[in-house]
């Protein structure tokens, strides 16, 4: 909102006004006849009107107390006589922008609503008594929802209103004339209506129109909110979407209309079928400007207002429902939030909004000048003429220019992203028809299977037994064409990969897990780049083709600007988390399904950058545990929040993470090794953290609509399986220095505080140093971990093929770590630092402890390990090789092994 201009000196308050009038033959006619009294005028012209502004123009509560319906209608009528000729002054004079304008006017909608629903309601209380609900026993009040633009704030100044009246729930009044609540909330809103849309000597409040609300004309004029849900739900239609997209309560009593409204208009997986829903209505406005001949309608015409809202809209409902952020009522903020999100290039957004900015104000322009609805250029020349001059052009030639380009550009913009598939270039491309052709030769199928490079007789076998499984057969109207069409361009997504056959097999496994969700099909359709990306990413890892057919909804992130962008700013993440979560509104599946979406769209992302070759596999241990932290710290607060019968607003506990989240090493699959520490006087608080670690640990491992999150592994807390869910920090420090078995100790050296109260963070890594730095014997200590190791040996054989319990392989390298963790750190505290075993294996070397050439070789064996535990995971890679380069690694830190601990009889004995 710019800062408002005073106008203060008479002279300039003239030449402003005189500057408006030539350009607005309604500000002049009113100007003459001396409708607009100076004294009341020129001091609005000075601000931006607000409810105050109006609600101090007349004496709305006498007016209300006599029941003077005609003074009412003439008061209302005066004030927005006031307000237009406030707004076309300023704008005109460019004291206002858009948003001013467009505000102005909202406000004044709602004002005016609100001031004829109190009259209304009032005069019916009077007569019949007060509604009352049937269930609630409670008075009743008639809500009031601005749909299009009024619902936006982006109302034009010459615009009707279109509302919709709700009240809460059935029931009857309390009068002597009872009446039921449907029949008294009608006459309410006939009585509204009337007062604000009938003509009468002083002109018009607005024009008021109801075929926005359900069944339009033929339907009641008010319904309960029951009744509004169950016609949602089973009549509900796509542009009925899109309209209560904007719908905004514009009066100011309790209901439940949002909780409705929501999940019909913002579904909760992507809905790509809104693309073809946005298309059909936006052939009809096209098909009705052509009929009409309305191609220099700068709102509904090529390029026009209209598209740009389209484009706005269109990205709302697909992701609206997963993105509360994106649930919005105005253009102009959508737009911004679509850019903030990177689902819409910033240029893009940015020309979308030039051109908005432009085209409103041409409409008011066209309004201003006879206080009429319309958006269509004129044609007598001195109109165009000052039309071009308020739009700050020396004709209407450069006007015209200007216009036109801004046209054209949205109307580029909305081609690309709405334009029908079958008109892409990628559906040019050879056809490949013959793979799912219904009657098709058997042989000749066979055939081209092979001449493209597939197992011809099993995609062949895996085609014919989806073509007559029940699941296609079984599709909806609306899916089967979809699915149809999709099946020839993935086959030939597949062909165009190293390994067809396996490839064609995982989108065929992926398209029928999905095809019972059409929209879906609907991306698949719309997107064939995307399609593209999907077959190369499944050709290279059938771990992450199984996790998109767990997670279909990342399908989108293939359309995401970011999805190849290695800088994840945690904070920045974490943050918008938060809000998410915040946002939910205390709904405990909605915030889980939100963490759920938030770390399957992060691992997603890591997947394929890492699919790419752009991580190293330390730095995605990195970024995965990361992830893991942000994850925790989000949840910590609101599953705190969900607890009951909790004594203070922050809990007093921390999260402690032992095993691979410690050590930062966490896998794509890893579970979470957590340890529970509270510092609490209260007298309940072991029942208290106990349920909330309970619960805690059910938001982060239980499976939800949304999928699932984390396994969590609670074992390494003291005393194991038989301990407390959460401990106090006084007894987890009493049961590490008095009773912890040594391979607890080995757990401690790679924990760590990972979120939760920062004292108590401090408290456990202070208990930590003084357990480790504890002198001890070396040699004791050798023994009991050299037995540690030997008890694995039953149920997990030191095999070569098994790089993580070989001798000389992973656990090996933990086991040297720790022991030289335990042993050393009291001489050599830098040991504590918890920075993974390949550094802490060069640091034990700089501090004399190992041969600095072993070191080096057991680092790049643990490296390599960890890449082959990778690859095995992540892309497809067949059963350890036992290789010469493999075998060399297991001597390497054999031999370290032999340094550290003088022990080497179980090497061939097992």
């Amino acid at each position: 909102m710019p800062t408002p201009n005073p106008v203060t000196n008479r002279s300039a308050m003239q030449t402003i006004i005189a500057n408006a009038r030539r350009h607005s033959h309604y500000l002049a006619r009113h100007l003459d006849n001396g409708n607009l009294k100076p004294e009341i005028l020129h001091p609005m012209l000075d601000k931006v009107l607000g409810t105050a502004d109006f609600q101090a123009f007349a004496d709305w509560e006498k007016i209300r107390a006599d029941e003077n319906e005609e003074e009412l209608a003439r008061q209302l009528r005066l004030l927005r006589r006031y307000v237009m000729a406030q707004i076309i002054v300023r704008d005109i004079n460019r004291i206002s922008d858009l948003a001013e304008v467009t505000r102005t006017i909202t406000l004044f909608a709602d004002f005016a609503v609100n001031t004829a629903l109190d009259f209304a309601y009032a005069y019916y209380q009077d007569m019949y008594g007060t509604p009352i609900g049937r269930y609630t026993r409670e008075a009743q009040h008639l809500s009031v929802v601005a749909m299009g633009k009024a619902g936006g704030y982006e109302l034009n100044v010459s615009s009707d209103i279109d509302l919709i009246f709700v009240y809460p729930e059935a029931g009857d009044t309390d009068g002597k004339r009872e009446r039921g609540n449907q029949e008294f909330f009608t006459k309410t809103g006939q009585k509204l209506i009337a007062l604000l849309n009938d003509i009468t000597a002083d002109g018009q409040v607005f024009r008021v129109d109801m075929r926005l609300r359900p069944d339009g004309d033929s339907g009641a004029l008010v319904l309960s909110e029951t009744a509004l849900e169950q016609y949602l739900i089973q009549q509900g239609r796509e542009w009925e979407r899109y309209a209560w997209c904007k719908g905004r309560v514009v009066t100011p009593y309790p209901n439940g209309i949002a909780s409705v409204v929501r999940p019909f208009v913002f579904r909760k997986y992507l809905d790509f079928n809104t693309y073809e829903a946005m298309r059909t209505l936006h052939r009809q406005i096209r098909s009705e400007v052509g009929r009409k001949g309305m191609a220099d309608n700068v709102k509904l015409g090529a390029g026009g207002i209209r598209e740009v809202e389209f484009v706005a809209q269109i990205f709302q409902m697909i992701r609206g429902g997963r993105i509360r952020s994106l649930q919005l009522k105005g253009t102009q903020e959508t737009l911004h939030e679509l850019a903030r999100l990177g689902i819409l290039e910033h240029h893009t957004a940015n020309t979308l909004l030039d051109a908005y900015r432009f085209l409103r104000d041409v409409e008011h322009r066209l309004q201003y000048w006879d206080d009429q609805q319309t958006q269509t250029l004129p044609q007598n020349p001195e109109q165009q003429q000052l039309l071009a001059e308020s739009m700050g052009f020396a004709d209407y030639a450069a006007f015209s220019d200007g216009l036109n380009r801004h046209r054209s550009q949205v109307n580029a913009i909305f081609n690309e992203i709405l334009a029908d598939p079958e008109e892409t270039p990628q559906q040019k491309a050879e056809s490949w028809q013959w793979v799912w052709q219904e009657n098709g030769d058997e042989e000749t199928l066979r055939s081209r299977l092979a001449e493209h490079g597939f197992e011809a007789d099993t995609v062949a076998e895996r085609l014919a037994q989806l073509r007559h499984s029940h699941k296609y057969r079984h599709l909806s109207a609306h899916a089967q064409p979809r699915f149809d069409a999709v099946m020839p361009p993935l086959a030939e997504a597949a062909a165009a990969q190293t390994n067809p056959t396996a490839t064609l097999l995982r989108l065929l496994d992926f398209l029928e897990t999905v095809s019972r969700r059409s929209a879906y099909l609907a991306f698949l359709n719309e997107h064939p780049q995307a399609l593209r990306q999907l077959a190369g990413i499944m050709s290279q890892s059938s771990w992450v083709a199984a996790y998109l057919c767990k997670y279909p909804i990342l399908l989108d992130e293939l359309l995401s600007a970011q999805l190849m962008e290695t800088e994840h700013d945690w904070p920045a993440l974490a943050a918008e988390l938060s809000d998410g979560l915040a946002n939910a509104g205390g709904d405990t599946e909605a915030q889980m399904d939100i963490l759920r979406h938030f770390q399957h769209t992060q691992v997603f992302r890591l997947a394929v950058q890492d699919l790419a070759g752009l991580w190293t596999v330390e730095a995605l241990s990195d970024q995965l545990s990361a992830l893991a932290d942000t994850i925790l710290a989000a949840a910590l607060p609101a599953v705190w929040a969900d607890t009951p019968k909790t004594h203070t607003g922050t809990p007093n506990i921390a999260v402690i993470g032992y095993g691979k989240l410690g050590g930062k090493e966490l896998g794509y699959s890893s579970d979470l090794d957590l340890v529970y520490l509270y510092d609490d006087p209260h007298p309940d608080a072991p029942d208290i953290y106990g349920r909330f670690v309970r619960r805690l640990t059910n938001w982060l491992s239980a499976a939800t609509g949304a999928g699932t999150l984390y396994d969590i592994d609670l074992r390494l807390r003291p005393n194991g399986d038989a301990g407390f869910l959460a401990h106090s920090t006084a007894a987890f420090e009493k049961y590490q220095h008095e009773s912890a078995w040594t391979w607890e100790h080995q757990s401690l050296t790679r924990a760590r505080f990972i979120c939760g109260n920062s004292a108590i963070g401090a408290f456990f890594d202070r208990v930590r140093q003084q357990v480790l730095t504890q002198p001890r014997d070396t040699a004791e200590l050798a023994r009991e971990i050299i037995a540690m190791r030997e008890k694995m040996f039953p149920t997990h054989p030191p095999a070569d093929s098994d790089v993580k319990y070989a001798r000389g392989g992973v656990v090996d390298v933990e086991f040297i770590v720790q022991y030289l963790i335990l042993a050393h750190s009291h001489r050599h505290p830098e040991l504590l630092d918890n920075y993974g075993n390949i550094a802490l294996l060069n640091i034990a070397a700089d501090c004399g402890l190992i041969d600095k050439t072993l070191a080096e070789q057991s680092r790049t064996a643990y490296r390599f390990y960890r890449q082959q535990q990778h690859n095995t995971k992540l892309r497809d890679a067949d059963k350890i090789n036992l290789t010469p380069e493999l075998l060399n690694h297991y001597q390497s830190v054999r031999n370290l092994w032999r340094q550290v601990f003088g022990e080497d009889a179980r090497f061939e004995a097992v």
